[in-house]
């Protein structure tokens, strides 16, 4: 949009020494309110109708505010610094708020399609930041207020496949009756069961359920090389080609489930096949359609879907875009449907749960037998009711009881949740439906072994005594919550020492009022630490990046990555990025060029937009500069390096600040890392606490303190 002059509220500071107070004047104030208005409404769940436009409208005021402020050669270099500094804490939210909202990515793409709500929006932005505009432009009538035109959309060529093939054949063996003849679990509550049969397993129980063993390891792919299955891969498709048709892949990261679910549909005759996925892999997944199964055309879905190939064999679709094309594809005559990262359903009242859901239902409903496939190599994020979402797409389940299928099967065991017995067969019986969990050091012993080591980091300049100082004035806050709670109990119970129940309560009351608090809060605590040890990372990560050759460099926060960026720059070490905010073509660029070009020898990678779908194995060290809240995070994070095909011992460098909370998150991430491990792999611990680390951090915080308190 062609901006005119500004007004004299977004003048530069005057020469004569005086300069404007500029906080509340000019466009930056305007998008930092408006930015903070869509965080909230992101954070307390408001529905995204509104959500969407404005949040597109304040990024593009940023980056065009931050073009023309680069741009600006009669400012001052102090002034230009400040005003892009002022920009990057807006982007900064917006990434955050995005992270909390994935949808809202889409809207960064450069084919992103700008609505007229937007372009109305960032005009009234604009004027309320003083900047004089011209006449606005007529509004299309297919724009006009009231209408909704990047919802509901019908592909061109979606429309022509369906006049071509107007009626889809029936199949009649959708209908399918219970055909178990006892009907012993009749009344019985089975989901809890179920899954506290996962929660419960005993060390050694079966994580996936019989494959075949004599299988042909054929040499399939699409150049003249060919590409050669690894025997875990060929037994998931040899299971598929013999009839067994629900999978929950949970094979660790990195153990090829994109191949073994593109030639389980090979083999399935499921086509055509419907695959959701996270948008930074849709370009991925076609890619390697094209390597794994070249004779199914694969179409990728952007935004409005204007380049979808309706009579594509493979449909690639992203979750954020979901909602516009979920009801074409409910009639599309699909024969199978994979979603990929499959825990990005565990919210079940998630809009983009709900899509997915609904599209599982309705393949379900009109095909005998499809091929359903969820993958993931973290399946338990947080609670072992994270399956739930899982086992209903895959048809296992619904809402409050297991569907026909399970049923006969629990039928067949015998027994009731009543009896002990019933625990460990339920489990294999679900098993049996499906799951699938390997892992790489027993199935891929080419793999190279990886290692976690930490660095311990002293913060012993300024930023790290505030930061010591902070954590201590948390400690004080709790502690004088504790007490302010004991003191007004009126159970008339008494607890001789700490109270714990007591002190679980405060944590959980101090977590729910960290957004809202404008003291010290264990959020803003770690975002300190993490750019306190951005130099001290960033210094190691160019250490590495000499003496060992390419390095990944991950971290949470914008901020810890623009110093890494600095320090790299003032090292002379090529580098390059990847960030959410990134267009997919930057995206892509930045990723051939780490891999590609030997000049560059660090990518720094943002953790929740870098975490999932990338192929960064030509390193084989890197650093995650900041803590993750999730083992799952830090695990995906570290498998974009070790991934079939590497040859080299991979190391993850994590960067730990002694003497602060940084050291106690630590601690508490190992100590849940085993919580996929004891539901699938039958390590046979209690996975029955899975509350999260911030609240553990809490609880830590406050005990240590009542216990100095009472030496």
């Amino acid at each position: 949009m062609a901006r005119g002059q500004r007004s004299n509220g977004s003048r530069r500071p005057q020469r004569n020494g005086r300069v404007r107070h500029l906080d509340n004047d000019g466009i930056i104030p305007v998008l930092a309110r408006a930015v903070r208005e869509v965080e909230t409404a992101v954070q307390r769940g408001s529905a995204l109708v509104g959500v969407r436009p404005r949040f597109q409208a304040i990024a593009l005021l940023v980056r065009d505010e931050r073009f023309r402020v680069k741009a600006d050669t009669s400012a001052t270099e102090a002034y230009r610094s400040e005003q892009l500094k002022r920009l990057d804490g807006v982007a900064t939210i917006l990434a955050q708020t995005a992270a909390r909202q994935p949808s809202l990515f889409t809207l960064l793409d450069e084919d992103a399609e700008i609505t007229s709500e937007t372009k109305a929006l960032r005009r009234e932005m604009l004027q309320a930041g003083g900047v004089e505009l011209p006449e606005p432009e007529a509004v299309p009538e297919t724009e006009v207020a009231g209408t909704q035109p990047d919802r509901g959309v019908v592909p061109v060529s979606v429309s022509a496949r369906q006049l071509a093939n107007p009626f889809l054949k029936p199949d009649f063996s959708v209908v399918r009756r219970s055909q178990s003849s006892t009907h012993r679990l009749s009344g019985w509550e089975l989901l809890g069961p179920l899954f506290r049969s996962f929660e419960n397993a005993e060390a050694g129980a079966s994580a996936c359920m019989p494959l075949p063993e004599d299988v042909s390891r054929a040499v399939v792919g699409s150049d003249r090389r060919g590409q050669e299955l690894m025997l875990h891969q060929a037994q998931v498709v040899a299971a598929a080609g013999q009839g067994h048709r629900t999978f929950l892949l949970a094979d660790e990261p990195g153990l090829g489930k994109t191949a073994q679910a593109l030639l389980a549909a090979q083999a399935a005759k499921a086509f055509p096949l419907l695959v959701v996925v996270p948008n930074v892999v849709k370009t991925n997944w076609a890619a390697e359609a094209a390597r794994w199964v070249p004779r199914h055309a694969a179409t990728v879905v952007h935004g409005d879907g204007r380049e979808v190939d309706g009579f594509a064999d493979i449909v690639v679709v992203n979750y954020e875009v979901l909602d516009r094309h979920a009801g074409w594809m409910a009639d599309h005559g699909f024969r199978g449907m994979v979603v990929d990262e499959a825990h990005f359903i565990k919210n079940r009242s998630s809009q983009r749960s709900q899509h997915v859901l609904r599209l599982s239902q309705r393949i379900r409903a009109r095909v005998g037998n499809p091929l359903l496939m969820a993958l993931t190599g973290t399946p338990l994020i947080n609670d072992i009711e994270d399956f739930r979402a899982i086992w209903q797409f895959l048809g296992w389940i619904d809402d409050k009881a297991p569907l026909p299928a399970l049923m006969d099967s629990l039928e067949e065991i015998g027994l009731t949740p009543a009896d002990l017995g019933f625990y460990p067969a339920a489990r294999q019986r679900v098993v049996d439906m499906g799951i699938v969990r390997r892992r790489k050091v027993d199935v891929a012993a080419d793999i190279p072994a990886r290692r976690v080591a930490d660095l311990t980091v002293e913060l012993d300049d300024e930023a790290g005594r505030s930061i010591k100082k902070a954590e201590k004035e948390l400690a004080r806050r709790l502690v004088e919550r504790y007490d302010t709670a004991l003191a007004t109990r009126t159970s008339g119970s008494t607890v001789v020492g700490i109270d714990h129940e007591l002190v679980r309560r405060v944590a959980t009351w101090e977590r729910e009022d960290s957004t809202s608090k404008t003291g010290e809060n264990v959020f803003g605590m770690m975002r300190r630490i993490g750019q306190a040890k951005a130099g001290l990372a960033a210094d190691y990560a160019a250490q590495l990046a000499r003496s060992t050759g390419k390095v990944v460099f991950f971290a949470k926060h914008v901020d810890v990555m623009d110093d890494a960026e600095e320090l790299f720059a003032s090292r002379g070490i090529g580098y390059t990025s990847i960030r959410g905010d990134q267009s997919r073509a930057a995206r892509e660029k930045a990723i051939t060029s780490f891999t590609s070009d030997p000049e560059v020898e660090v990518v720094v990678c943002s953790l929740t937009a870098a975490g999932v779908g990338l192929n960064l194995q030509v390193a084989s060290n890197l650093v995650l500069a900041e803590l993750s809240w999730t083992d799952a995070e830090q695990t995906q994070a570290i498998d974009r390096v070790h991934r079939i095909g590497q040859t080299m011992p991979v190391t993850a460098w994590r960067v730990i600040a002694a003497q602060t909370i940084d050291a106690r998150i630590a601690e508490l991430i190992d100590s849940k890392a085993g919580l996929a491990a004891r539901a699938l792999d039958g390590a046979g611990e209690d996975a029955s606490s899975t509350a999260d680390v911030q609240l553990e951090a809490l609880v830590s915080l406050l005990t240590d303190a009542l216990r100095k308190r009472r030496r």
